[in-house]
């Protein structure tokens, strides 16, 4: 990364509501390689105490800001290049504050193939259009030509291509179509009866402004679009557009201001609407894409933050009916012990000898919950183990993505000889146990919490949720020394090749018993460990702080303030009585790190924080739950019925919710609570425990409608 000029740092930070010197020290931080977690929580006194959202947006707009510059910078060389470049063409180049404007401002001059109005030009048709446009009282001087109606429609042309390239107008065009311009679709009438037009039936005949249209409806519309359903248009009206570039450029009544007139339409309808309409359909995708990202993402946080049952020993089931449920056996770490089949659908012969598997497998590993995927036949085995073993959990266990698991190298690297199913119901178990360690082995694309997650930008997508799964790992903390490769690799400085060697280490010797421990490890030096320390748990070591979220570059702190307390940190932490004595001022700039000069108050009571409750957990405890019994499949769910459910997606449009049906059901944005929703994630989140009140079932078509409205539940 490069550094930014004064002007630019001071330009973003004050779009982003920032500090401009905070803002310029946490990009030099960004650029000697720091990580977004560990600046926000260990830089905040340098930072201002920028969170990590602060961050990623200066970030993202330094990255935007240089892909500008880079982008002036070859328009500058080719412009030189070309002997093109004047000084008043400079100025207003290197004046360009947006992408748009710069682009603008080169389109004159951008090679392109040969125009119309570039023939004109060659045919020595320019003066021409030079005097229609200055002398609009007058009509047109037509002697010098052989063709004069040929004349006249090039020196048209060369007046639209000119009017189509005027910054100035483009500029104004842009915003009339921001405040005024509509998108709009009809049905392509060849597709409109078939099956999958059914879909787009909203969009048939539709117009909606583009300054209030919601983003899941532009990505249905564009959606409707690539698969040949719809016909999409984006713009402001053509009398609209047409009437307000008249007034500017029409300043006469003779024959020449017809000729102007034409050259406008001509301009408008051949030329900048198409250009508009395009970049248009590419904003709102823009902005489309940045809801549809935003939407993924805050589910994506919410499923990861999903509370542990901990450790726990449980056993496992990936139901089936055809090939009967795969059975593993876990212990309180995860560790796969032993693995059946049972046929729990079958004869009583097989159900007895199914309950006898599922007997000797929670012996064998001292179970204290059963863990069944949510997938087909899941509510149906869901049943039959809690017949089977009355008082013990029965947790129904989400199982996206697990069959991406299953077939991907980490499961390999851990259970090459074993089955896909057979590492399906190990994935789905270990979700139970700690749902972030197994999720990471996922990608987050494949989870499915989101909304249209196909149709948004792949790449912006991907950054966003790698984000996302960063911050929760270093929000939550790694135990090193259980913690798996795929974990490990999201740890702040850390990476795939360094987590391998991590784990490598470990298995040939032994657990780590201190956080130093890991400047063994090859490869791994004192940056990485800067990076990654802090957010590194060891539960048994020497010392009671590897345990904990203070940063040993911290710790001679926390020994000063032991020691003046008369005791060493382990008493420290031991009395809660002693840390309520300890003046946060007393200790800024305590330490003797070589970055002492950086400890201030934000730090310090941080560290007092963590000093409360060490290495605390930030998810929350487990809650069981259990759906209707009377649910096992859509067939089951009747209007009226008010029935427990998990909200499994969180949309702009309203929630989804499992209550054990095989199909998700829909609670509209309106129907989410009895007071106005904007925001469907102010009252839902993804893992919620709910009640819901079905309003319709359409069988044919696999949907549900549900309420949350307490009008409507009833209590």
């Amino acid at each position: 990364m490069a550094e930014e000029s004064t002007d630019t740092v001071r330009k973003i930070a004050g779009e982003l509501k920032l500090n401009p010197r905070f803002a310029d020290a946490a990009l030099k931080l960004l650029d000697e390689g720091a990580t977004v977690p560990f600046i926000a929580r260990y830089r905040k006194e340098v930072t201002g105490s920028m969170d990590e959202v602060a961050l990623i947006g200066l970030r993202d707009a330094a990255a935007a800001a240089r892909e500008l510059e880079k982008r002036r910078h070859s328009i500058l060389a080719s412009l030189t290049e070309r002997d093109l470049l004047t000084p008043e063409l400079e100025r207003e180049i290197r004046r360009a504050a947006t992408k748009t404007a710069l682009e603008d401002a080169y389109l004159p001059w951008r090679p392109k193939r040969k125009t119309r109005a570039a023939a004109a030009r060659e045919a020595g048709y320019e003066p021409l259009a030079r005097h229609i446009l200055r002398h609009q009282d007058e009509a047109p001087r037509l002697d010098a030509f052989d063709d004069p109606e040929k004349a006249l429609a090039g020196a048209r042309n060369i007046l639209a291509e000119e009017f189509n390239e005027d910054p100035g107008l483009r500029a104004s065009l842009r915003l009339m179509t921001a405040e005024e311009g509509l998108l709009s679709s009809k049905a392509v009438a060849k597709k409109k009866n078939e099956e999958g037009a059914e879909v787009y039936r909203d969009y048939f005949d539709y117009e909606e402004a583009v300054d209030r249209i919601p983003s899941h409806r532009i990505l249905a519309v564009l959606r409707g679009q690539r698969e040949g359903y719809l016909r999409i248009k984006a713009g402001v009206r053509e009398i609209r557009a047409l009437e307000w570039l008249q007034r500017r450029l029409i300043r006469g009544r003779g024959t020449n201001a017809d000729h102007v007139k034409k050259a406008v339409a001509d301009s408008w309808n051949r030329l900048t609407a198409p250009a508009l309409e395009n970049d248009i359909i590419r904003e709102l995708k823009t902005r489309a894409d940045t809801e549809a990202i935003r939407v993924f993402t805050r589910n994506l946080r919410t499923m990861l933050l999903a509370p542990p049952l901990g450790a726990k020993a449980v056993v496992a089931v990936d139901p089936g009916f055809r090939t009967g449920g795969k059975v593993t056996a876990l212990d309180a770490r995860g560790s796969l012990k032993a693995h059946e089949v049972i046929h729990p659908e079958g004869s009583a012969a097989a159900r007895a000898a199914a309950v006898s598997v599922l007997k000797k497998l929670a012996a064998a590993v001292d179970a204290e919950a059963f863990a069944v995927g949510n997938g087909t036949a899941g509510r149906e085995t869901e049943s039959f183990i809690r017949d089977s073993f009355p008082g013990k959990p029965v947790i129904s266990v989400d199982e996206r993505g697990a069959s991406v698991y299953s077939a991907s190298a980490e499961a390999r690297r851990e259970f090459g000889d074993l089955d896909l199913t057979v590492r399906g119901s190990v994935s789905i178990g270990r979700r139970l146990q700690d749902p972030l360690a197994e999720l990471v082995k996922i990608d987050p694309a494949a989870i499915g919490v989101g909304q249209y997650q196909h149709d948004v930008d792949a790449g912006a997508l991907a950054a966003a949720l790698d984000d996302t799964v960063r911050s929760v790992v270093n929000a939550v903390g790694v135990e090193l020394n259980s913690a798996s490769p795929a974990l490990l690799s999201r740890v702040s400085g850390l990476g795939p090749a360094l987590a391998q060697s991590i784990v490598k280490r470990r298995e040939q010797e032994g657990p780590y018993r201190s956080r130093r421990e890991l400047l063994k490890v090859p490869r791994l030096g004192e940056r990485a460990f800067e990076q990654a320390a802090g957010f590194l748990r060891i539960s048994d070591a020497r010392n009671p702080l590897d345990n904990s979220a203070v940063h040993p570059e911290r710790y001679p702190a926390v020994e000063k303030m032991a020691a003046d307390l008369g005791t060493d940190v382990n008493g420290l932490l031991a009395s809660r009585e002693l840390r309520k004595k300890i003046r946060p001022e007393n200790y800024v700039n305590a330490s003797d790190s070589a970055v002492a000069e950086a400890v201030g108050l934000p730090t310090i009571r941080d560290i007092l924080a963590e000093l409360e409750k060490p290495g605390r957990d930030p998810r929350g405890s487990f809650e069981t739950f259990s759906f209707d019994d009377r649910i096992h499949g859509i067939g089951d769910v009747e209007e009226g019925m008010v029935l427990p459910g998990i909200v499994t997606n969180v949309t702009a449009f309203g929630a989804f919710v499992d209550v054990g049906a095989h199909r998700d059901g829909l609670v509209h944005i309106s129907k989410l609570a009895d007071r106005f929703v904007k925001d469907p994630s102010d009252v839902a989140a993804v893992g919620h425990q709910v009640k819901v009140k079905v309003l319709e079932v359409d069988r044919k078509r696999g949907r549900m409608s549900f309420s949350m409205r307490r009008d409507d539940i009833g209590d």
